[in-house]
């Protein structure tokens, strides 16, 4: 409950703070797998779907600070993993805020570093 105040409070501050942003084609995720350590790089283009292991991955939107392409990133993404019904993650990532709102999965994180712009 209280970090749920908290992020309701970072959330309403930052909408007095809005900035402008743009649309991306799409965006680059990088992967964890907590299982091998190993990272992957994910480049997904909007409406596309990316597989990691049992995951899908789609990528709704990608956007960023007008006039600044490599400023910070702001993903809204769905995962879905197979074998389980509903979503495992739904919502938009920050690049700038990887924990603010994070995949919460067993084997992989997920988080978006920056858009593609070209």
């Amino acid at each position: 409950m209280k970090y749920a105040l908290c992020l309701i409070a970072a959330l309403w501050g930052s909408a007095a703070t809005a900035e402008a942003t743009s649309n991306a084609d799409g965006a680059i995720l990088r992967a964890l797998d907590k299982t091998s350590g190993t990272t992957v790089d994910i480049s997904i283009r909007n409406g596309q779907v990316a597989t990691l292991g049992r995951l899908k991955v789609v990528l709704n939107e990608c956007r960023y600070p007008e006039g600044n392409p490599s400023g910070d990133a702001y993903a809204a993404m769905e995962i879905s993993e197979t074998g389980r019904s509903g979503t495992v993650f739904s919502g938009w990532m920050i690049a700038s805020a990887p924990a603010l709102n994070p995949m919460e999965h067993p084997r992989y994180d997920i988080w978006v570093m920056r858009c593609i712009t070209s």
